[in-house]
């Protein structure tokens, strides 16, 4: 039976610093809209202020819409996560896609952690995102996202579809990187078991970082994650990378293993967290959201 309403959600959150020195930061401005919402759990000791983004409409199909936006004040910190995975589900062949659009605006002084769960393309999902960050001055940034290519554990691939996916980081409105990926009908076969497309990957991971502190400089931490994960010790079918474009730190996953995967991404992000605090406090493991 076809879906009577499509969903056009949009969770606008503006964070403000704290109002006392050594307290957190907190919620200056907010408007939510149906699927979408946010939620503010006490965070764990050492941890930011902590949004976790909630789509009640269990998935996406086509013709639905996100709009997500988060602004951090000057002198604010804060984690946003979802409470659990994105399904895309599938869609009709001549359906419009679905659209997810995503604005993050870190502030001078300001910190903002945008810690992913996977989105899962279900086969025939047809999914467009756009992700646009905008920092100002010493900003301090970390980010990604998991993609994660069908149901794995079904033993279902994401084998026809359409996935758009486009990234764009500028700080002081000059551009510093974009990244666009395109997976069509036509080529979707083809790029997914290209060894120069995704090798036959299931999932693939994206982390973005700018920590401006002296011991967290990205030459530096490219150095330190290529010690972490040597490739010589990955298994068969797992690949990655990471590069520096100017003081941006970028990281990029592939992985037969959708599971090892997340398992990988989870210990290079660990690894950046506490260049997210001016002083280096923040933990230096996952939160506790992750394992939910």
């Amino acid at each position: 039976m076809p879906r009577l309403q499509r969903a056009d959600g949009a969770l606008i959150l503006r964070i403000a610093p704290p109002l006392a020195p050594g307290g957190l930061s907190r919620v200056a401005d907010l408007y939510q809209h149906d699927p979408c919402r946010a939620l503010m759990p006490a965070p764990d000791p050492g941890e930011a202020f902590t949004a976790v983004l909630v789509t009640t409409a269990g998935g996406l199909t086509g013709g639905d819409r996100l709009r997500l936006g988060v602004t951090v004040e000057a002198g604010a910190d804060a984690l946003c996560t979802p409470q659990a995975a994105e399904k895309i589900y599938r869609a009709e062949q001549d359906s419009a896609a679905a659209h997810i659009d995503i604005a993050l605006s870190v502030s001078a002084g300001a910190a903002l952690e945008w810690l992913p769960q996977e989105t899962i393309l279900f086969d025939g999902a047809r999914l467009d995102r756009q992700v646009a960050i905008d920092l100002r001055n010493d900003a301090r940034l970390l980010a990604g996202d998991i993609t994660v290519f069908g149901r794995i554990a079904r033993g279902e691939r994401f084998t026809s579809g359409r996935l758009f996916d486009r990234w764009q980081v500028s700080r002081d409105g000059r551009p510093l990187w974009r990244d666009a990926t395109r997976l069509d009908e036509g080529s979707l076969a083809s790029v997914s078991h290209h060894p120069a497309g995704f090798a036959g990957a299931v999932a693939q991971g994206l982390i973005l970082a700018r920590l401006p502190e002296p011991d967290f400089g990205p030459t530096r931490l490219r150095d330190r994650l290529r010690d972490l994960l040597p490739a010589a010790e990955l298994p068969d079918g797992s690949l990655w990378g990471v590069t520096v474009i100017e003081d941006l730190l970028l990281v990029r996953l592939l992985d037969r293993d959708a599971a090892r995967l997340r398992r990988h991404f989870g210990q290079l992000w660990a690894m950046l967290r506490p260049g997210l605090d001016a002083g280096g406090g923040r933990p230096q493991a996952m939160p506790r959201h992750w394992h939910f």
